[in-house]
């Protein structure tokens, strides 16, 4: 039975606490939920939600990705997207999948525990054949046949779900799902420590975050972070780069839009908001969002609630969002291209990302963590690298910051013979 047991309302702002019998989950919870406000019906909503089947995807392809992601949280589907290389290294037991979407590369997935499919450009019959040895439960070819991959997903959840669990086998039983966390913040030094302790200060609570640095700090790195350590890690993990989408296009983005709300509407469509929604929203690049848009976010930030483009209906969203910009917001506010009530809504905490220039005595431990991870990724051996090429990398610029340095990496490690030299670093890194 679901209890409502506290109710804390301010302005646009509720927090609620409860119990609930999963015995009797599915009768009750709908008719005990109608009884409370709008807002609070939407967050218990949300609860039910995570019980939504959680697919991770694992493609290098940004566009599959994103195609892959759409249809599936269409469908009812909870998702989380990343580039395989990065995930593959870096499993741990944080937030659990019901299946995985392996974009060719089951070697990383079969040791997991976790039912996957495999998602290739390049199928074959042997392909095929490797691959549902290896444990995979499918083997689809681009063009995806979406029905296929739909049934399959269907078929891995319901057999799990419907599988009966002997209580006093629970305890010894291994555990069927693994959880994927973020790339780790490398680093020893005062100023990137101080980064990691801030993070773990916040993460837990609902504050909106405001992240700033340059570009190719790794800012990105700290709002998975923010997810992953928040209670909301179950939750999905939505980004959107508001310096890439065209300012016309920006509100459809964010908000969603009705069938038949301009030319190209053939569909209704969720927002970012709204996909989001029980989860984090990440909002890069916001320093470059138009006024237009910023008037909107406002109103979503104040209300916790929005309406897709072509609707007249507000829709209720729970949404914590972490925003992200390389400029500086205060002045971009004097010169009147940023709304200063909006910044206030986004800087309750502000992290800064230091700069790599601030932060030199981290880029040994940056190097050698590149240096493993692109020796796997390209499956070559790992150099080492000799006094003087370490400290003539420690002094460059790096005016790209960490972005930088792993592309420099990258090309020593490709070009450079048995191990990385100082000779190496002047002749490729110049």
């Amino acid at each position: 039975m679901f209890f409502v047991v506290a109710v804390n309302e301010s302005f646009n702002d509720y927090e609620i606490a409860f119990y609930q019998d999963l015995a009797s989950y599915g009768k009750d919870w709908n008719r005990q939920i109608k009884r409370l406000p709008l807002v609070l019906q939407s967050k218990c909503k949300n609860l039910k939600n995570q019980n939504m089947a959680k697919v991770l995807i694992l493609e290098q392809s940004k566009s599959m990705r994103n195609i892959l992601r759409e249809r599936l949280e269409f469908e009812g589907f909870a998702t989380t997207v990343a580039e395989k290389g990065d995930v593959s290294q870096s499993v741990c037991e944080r937030r659990g999948y019901d299946a995985i979407l392996a974009g060719g590369d089951y070697e990383c997935v079969s040791q997991l525990g976790v039912p996957f499919i495999i998602v290739t450009n390049s199928g074959s019959i042997d392909g095929a054949v490797m691959a549902v040895k290896s444990g995979a439960e499918d083997y689809l070819t681009a063009p995806v046949d979406m029905n296929r991959l739909l049934g399959s997903l269907r078929r891995i959840v319901n057999r799990d779900r419907d599988q009966p669990e002997e209580p006093t086998a629970v305890a010894s039983r291994p555990r069927r799902k693994t959880q994927c966390g973020s790339e780790p913040i490398v680093g020893s030094s005062q100023a990137i420590t101080q980064v990691r302790d801030l993070i773990d200060k916040v993460a837990k609570s609902d504050a909106r975050v405001l992240i700033m640095g340059e570009n190719g700090t790794g800012k990105e790195l700290v709002a998975r972070w923010l997810h992953d350590k928040s209670n909301r890690a179950a939750g999905p993990f939505v980004e959107v780069n508001c310096a890439a989408i065209p300012s016309e296009l920006i509100e459809s983005e964010l908000f969603g839009h009705e069938r038949g709300a301009f030319t190209s509407a053939i569909k209704q469509r969720k927002g970012k908001f709204e996909q989001a929604n029980g989860g984090t929203l990440f909002m890069d690049e916001i320093g470059d969002m138009s006024l237009s848009a910023q008037a909107k976010v406002l109103r979503a930030l104040q209300e916790s609630k929005i309406s897709r483009v072509g609707s007249d209906k507000d829709v209720v969203v729970d949404v914590r969002v972490v925003a992200a910009t390389n400029k500086d917001i205060k002045a971009e506010i004097a010169k009147g291209n940023f709304r200063e009530d909006l910044y206030h809504r986004l800087s309750v905490i502000v992290i800064k990302v230091p700069p790599l220039r601030e932060r030199a005595g981290d880029i040994s431990e940056l190097v050698h963590h590149f240096i493993s991870k692109i020796a796997h990724e390209h499956n070559i051996g790992v150099k080492s690298v000799d006094n003087q090429a370490m400290a003539a990398l420690s002094a460059m610029p790096w005016s790209g910051n960490i972005r930088e340095l792993r592309n420099v990496v990258e090309r020593l490690m490709i070009l450079s013979g048995e191990s990385i030299t100082l000779q190496d670093v002047e002749m490729y890194c110049s």
